[in-house]
């Protein structure tokens, strides 16, 4: 039998298939196939920390089908994703299917091209228990911590509470911000903004500085007063002009850091949804047979390096010669600093695997969020092997009476990397009371008299550090060492989840329960609450990964501190009385005035009155915690009546799509579905072929106007075409835009559909 590539996701099953032919079949585990029970702790401490696995509930069919498969297979590779969390499904697997983890039988791509899975199939090795093991110390750490914490907080706040060693760290982080926030006293300063005017009548803008040159603040209307005076109707003097060539250098390549934080400022991306997109990416999409069909179109997006290959340097030095000429390709590439002391390099910084594929090439064969963000990681990565840009700067002083007024402009020599991108500003610079004054300067020379022509003076206030963005708060954690690139985006969705923190627009703020909480735990678990233990931590799994470390001796120095830990607070547990502050909403009740607090029920949140039960009003809350908007009553269809009492028919959305239904429904049970006539006739039954809006789905099919009396449908719109291979009917793929045979055993494929196709809408 054929060869057997067993991978995570069942996205890639094709875009693999299509590389490697009839020899091998590819088939997908869906994730991880074992863990831990959910219903203990699953770890026997006393016995060197050892993990009780179990097959994941819902897993036994794929596992079932995976050994039939592995068992009738010449060889098994299992190709799961190039990382830690990858490295132990493909241990479990292994353990799953009865494979020797110890035979050559992994296998790792960094990009899913067509080069990179051949040359993973030719150069297998084991399983990299190193790796495993730096995943299994993570998964029992949290586990341990999880499980001997909770309890903790389900006595001292309420129950159904948890703990984790690295969420309850992210929630102080959010915490402590606030607390800034909250405790921030603002400072008055002035600025004052000369328009400076030369005898040619050429005008800009200068900046006071100070006093003889020596930098001075204006903290108060007086002291701006005062400048004012001072100056009017004096004469100004360009008392020094200094002119020099800046090279700006272009940012790195992304990592995934950079990825989300330059996605979430420039896309409006949250930061599940970029490594969503990023996933797809990744794992393969069908560009067209002209662009060599299905694709993996950006190399693995879990990483924190800044490495290029030299193979997709050399392309992109190609490209940007070729494209912009050879003055804008640097005559070696740059050399890129990581930010982190952290930094992993088993993967390559986030490149797309061809740069020639543009992004406008291929737009019509990506949803409008893959097209966005493959623009960014094109460009961003052509820009980081573009040559710097050279700026032309002046920096001028200027003198009137004893005052020092400053302006500084700058224009482009040399655009180089610009022409392509150009990063988005640091979130945390726009706060600053200090920024970089940058006008437009004409021509000036020392000893130059200008004048005063207008004076304005502007009263400002310092601002509040501000509050974390998705983006923000991945930013801060790979500065501090918390977390590591696979694990940013399922931290922050966690804390949102366990509604210890909560979005207001782009920025996260700590509930109330997130901020009680996180006073419990600095108080009782100060240790598991700091940066640097936390960073360690993750320094000790790096150990691990790279075999400078024990699994054992690092659970065991962790458990032998944690232990007191536990044993402390449970003792002093009876000196707490908390009560947990309700969340309140900016909605006032309409019956009694009073403002109304935030609710959990049956069916989600929502707001209630506090004085229940003497008044019992209740208010349905949107996604944005606001009032939801009232339903809007239904239109009735014109044209239809009920057939069962001869009301007016209204259209509806339920489980399976739009439907219709009587206007006086429940007393009235009519209802109907919504279908659209296609003109096409049923292959099975001669009747006609309709399309029915939704299905479990949630998207348009097809079927027979006769259902379910004959039982023909199908996602894709059949033709009254024939394969001209087996006879059967032809059926309208839209996502490789032909004709394809309905028959999937005769696997017919047609020529590609001309552009103006007549093609009904799938989802309309």
């Amino acid at each position: 039998m054929a060869n057997l590539i067993i991978v995570e996701s069942p996205f890639k099953i094709n875009t693999i298939k299509g590389y490697l032919g009839s020899n091998y079949k590819v088939t997908a585990s869906v994730g991880h196939v074992r863990d831990l029970p959910k219903s203990t702790l699953g770890i026997d401490i006393d016995n060197n920390f050892e993990a009780h696995y179990i097959n994941i509930r819902g897993k036994g069919d794929v596992i079932r089908q995976l050994k039939k498969e592995a068992k009738a297979a010449n060889k098994v590779f299992l190709a799961t994703d190039p990382d830690r969390e990858g490295e132990a499904i493909s241990w479990h697997l292994a353990t799953a299917l009865g494979i020797d983890p110890s035979k050559a039988c992994r296998i790792t791509f960094n990009e899913l091209t067509k080069s990179a899975v051949k040359d993973a199939v030719k150069h297998p090795r084991p399983v990299d228990m190193d790796l495993v093991n730096s995943q299994q110390t993570r998964r029992i750490l949290d586990r341990i911590v999880g499980y001997k914490l909770s309890p903790y907080l389900w006595k001292t706040v309420k129950s159904g509470l948890s703990a984790g060693r690295v969420q309850s760290v992210a929630t102080r982080i959010i915490v402590e911000r606030e607390r800034e926030i909250e405790a921030f006293i603002p400072e008055e300063y002035w600025t004052v903004d000369a328009m400076l005017r030369k005898e040619s009548g050429e005008s800009f803008l200068a900046r006071y500085y100070g006093e003889n040159g020596k930098k001075s603040s204006l903290a108060c209307k007086a002291d701006a007063d005062a400048v004012l005076s001072d100056i009017k109707g004096k004469p100004v003097v360009a008392t020094t002009v200094r002119k020099s060539k800046k090279h700006r250098m272009p940012a790195p390549p992304f990592t995934t850091s950079t990825m989300q934080q330059e996605a979430s400022k420039k896309l409006n991306f949250q930061s599940a949804r970029i490594m969503k997109v990023a996933q797809e990416l990744y794992e393969g999409i069908n560009i067209g047979h002209e662009n060599g069909g299905t694709h993996g179109l950006i190399t693995y997006m879990r990483t924190d390096s800044l490495r290029i290959s030299d193979e997709a340097q050399n392309a992109a030095f190609a490209y940007i010669e070729e494209k912009y000429g050879e003055s804008y390709r640097p005559a070696k590439p740059h050399a890129f600093k990581a930010n982190s002391t952290n930094t992993q390099d088993a993967h390559e910084a986030i490149r797309p695997t061809d740069v020639r594929i543009e992004p406008a090439s291929i737009k019509k064969y990506l949803t409008p969020d893959q097209f966005k963000l493959y623009k960014l990681i094109w460009e961003r990565f052509v820009a980081s092997s573009m040559e710097s840009a050279v700026m032309n700067t002046v920096n001028a002083e200027f003198a009137c009476g004893t005052h020092s007024f400053r302006a500084t402009g700058y224009t482009v020599e040399f655009p180089g990397f610009l022409a392509l991108y150009e990063e988005s500003a640091d979130d945390s610079k726009k706060n600053q009371k200090e920024q970089e004054f940058v006008t437009n300067l004409p021509p000036l020379s020392e000893g130059e008299k200008l004048d005063a022509a207008e004076i304005n003076e502007v009263q400002h206030f310092t601002e509040p550090p501000a509050r974390f963005t998705e983006a923000s708060l991945i930013k801060f954690f790979e500065e501090m060492g918390i977390g590591r690139p696979s694990t940013y985006t399922p931290i922050i969705s966690t804390i949102l989840q366990r509604g210890y923190v909560k979005r207001e627009g782009k920025s996260l703020k700590p509930t109330n329960l997130g901020e009680l909480t996180t006073k419990i735990m600095e108080e009782n678990f100060p240790k598991i609450m700091d940066y640097e233990f936390t960073a360690r931590m993750e320094s000790d799994l790096d150990g691990i990964e790279a075999g400078s470390e024990s699994m054992l001796k690092v659970l065991d120095d962790f458990y032998s501190e944690f232990k007191v830990w536990l044993e402390d607070a449970f003792a002093s547990i009876e000196k707490y009385e908390v009560e947990l502050a309700p969340e309140e909403t900016d909605i006032i009740c309409d019956k009694c005035g009073a403002r109304m607090i935030v609710k959990n029920g049956r069916y989600g949140k929502f707001a209630a009155c506090p004085n229940y039960p003497e008044c019992k009003n209740t208010k349905q809350l949107g996604k944005d915690g606001k009032e939801a908007e009232p339903k809007e009553k239904p239109v009735p269809v014109e044209g239809m009546k009920c057939e069962l009492c001869g009301g007016d028919v209204v259209l509806r959305t339920g489980k399976f799509g739009e439907f219709y239904a009587c206007v006086n429904y429940p007393k009235c049970k009519f209802t109907k579905q919504k279908t659209k006539d296609t003109g096409i006739t049923c292959p099975d039954c001669g009747g006609k072929v309709v399309m029915r809006f939704g299905g479990k789905r949630r998207s348009a099919f097809y079927s027979c106007e006769n259902y379910p009396t004959c039982q023909f449908s199908s996602w894709m719109l059949p033709t009254a075409e024939k394969c001209p291979k087996c006879g059967k009917t032809m059926f309208v793929n839209k996502s490789k835009n032909r004709l394809v045979c309905g028959d999937k055993s005769c696997g017919y494929v047609g020529a590609e559909l001309p552009a103006s196709a007549d093609i009904t809408e799938e989802n309309e």
